[in-house]
């Protein structure tokens, strides 16, 4: 059969992914103008206020691309190095910020809220090393997984490498997935539920898969072990360098770094069930299973990631060719701007409860419920097993 495309296909966003290198590199733009132009604490909040208000709105004005490119052109398209070698460039990029940030705070005289602001800027440093470490951590070759482990290891939150790939994508939209959000669930509960069930997860995974090929779970083949050196020594060397009073700012910069992750999977597949078969077994993940975005500036912010139903159903297709779908659940603006609501868990309800039963279309035997509230919700909505509704 001939692929060859009668029109060679261009990739419009092709230098739009430049985005995900240049809004990280905010978080080094505070502190450089605190520094060379005028010690102003307001310079500090230039990162968070970007990310929180600047790309909803400007998701907002932009608004969706729909488009996807033709399968024709995916191998080729997967092929071009000029895409990995973008992601390459952002992990010194993520280092280098992280690293200036709290050579900032171990030596500048700030406030609580210069602090804090700094360590917004830095989570969100380690936030976007979570989602590249999504994107790397996901491929074949050695190079980009070992990137992916260098990168999460920034915030001391390496296990995502081994408890994503192999428990998060195997247990999506289930009740056993301490990732998959259920209906009523705030995103505070939630966090207590996965922030501890991820790591947990991992070091089960990666005991079992070391026990099998007779070696130590202490051994230096442990994936869980890698990155978790690499932070011990990463934050050993700035304690040392800049005193123990920095501690605080790390552990601090590392939670909110970690809290990023969590308000990605807290709104990713919210409320979404896949069915139980027969024989015990759920369905295969499909891309109905994920909220999806395409908004404009927050997916060439984030490597496609908002795109995650395709993701799902595809794990190894790379980011510039995933696609979307007809009639899939979509949130109804990016990522950052769907965090300020999830933060906010009555506004989250009203806004995301009513999709999810429109989704599903009132069958309750579609959604992942919350159990202590799954006969108040029920109660509340008027659903029902649509079984039993035609019965």
């Amino acid at each position: 059969m001939n692929t060859t495309l009668a029109t060679p296909y261009h990739d419009r966003k092709r230098y739009l992914w430049l985005v995900s290198l240049l809004v990280p590199c905010l978080a080094l733009v505070g502190p450089a103008l605190y520094l060379w132009h005028s010690p102003n604490l307001l310079w500090l909040w230039i990162a968070p206020g970007f990310a929180y208000i600047a790309i909803p709105v400007l998701d907002v004005l932009l608004g969706e691309d729909t488009s996807n490119p033709p399968e024709e052109a995916v191998p080729a398209l997967e092929a071009d190095l000029y895409y990995r070698y973008i992601t390459y460039a952002l992990v010194p990029i993520l280092w280098l910020s992280f690293i200036v940030n709290a050579a900032f705070v171990g030596t500048v005289d700030l406030p609580w809220h210069g602090i804090l602001a700094v360590v917004l800027s830095a989570g969100g440093t380690c936030g976007f090393g979570l989602n590249l470490g999504h994107e790397l951590g996901h491929k074949k070759t050695s190079l980009e997984r070992w990137l992916a482990k260098i990168t999460l290891a920034l915030g001391c939150y390496g296990h995502f490498f081994v408890e994503h790939n192999r428990g998060h994508h195997k247990d999506v939209a289930t009740p056993e997935d301490p990732a998959s959000s259920r209906m009523g669930e705030s995103i505070y509960r939630f966090m207590f539920r996965e922030l501890p069930g991820a790591f947990f997860r991992a070091w089960d995974l990666e005991a079992e898969r070391l026990y099998r090929s007779g070696r130590s779970v202490w051994s230096l083949e442990n994936e869980v072990l890698q990155p978790a050196l690499i932070s011990a020594v990463l934050y050993a060397v700035l304690i040392s360098l800049f005193g123990l009073e920095l501690l605080p700012f790390l552990l601090m910069t590392a939670f909110w770094g970690a809290f990023q992750l969590t308000s990605a999977n807290y709104i990713e597949h919210y409320g979404l069930l896949r069915q139980k078969r027969d024989n015990g077994r759920y369905e295969q993940c499909q891309p109905h299973h994920s909220w999806n975005s395409n908004h404009l500036f927050s997916n060439w912010a984030l490597f496609h990631l908002q795109r995650h139903s395709d993701h799902h159903a595809h794990p190894t297709r790379r980011y510039q060719s995933l696609r979307d779908f007809a009639n899939l659940p979509r949130l109804p603006n990016g990522y950052f701007g769907m965090y300020l609501i999830a933060y906010i868990p009555p506004l989250w309800f009203a806004v995301m409860n009513p999709r999810l039963i429109q989704q599903v279309q009132g069958d309750s035997s579609r959604i992942n419920f919350e159990p202590a509230k799954r006969q108040q919700l029920e109660a509340q909505y008027q659903l029902r097993p649509a079984a039993e509704a035609l019965a």
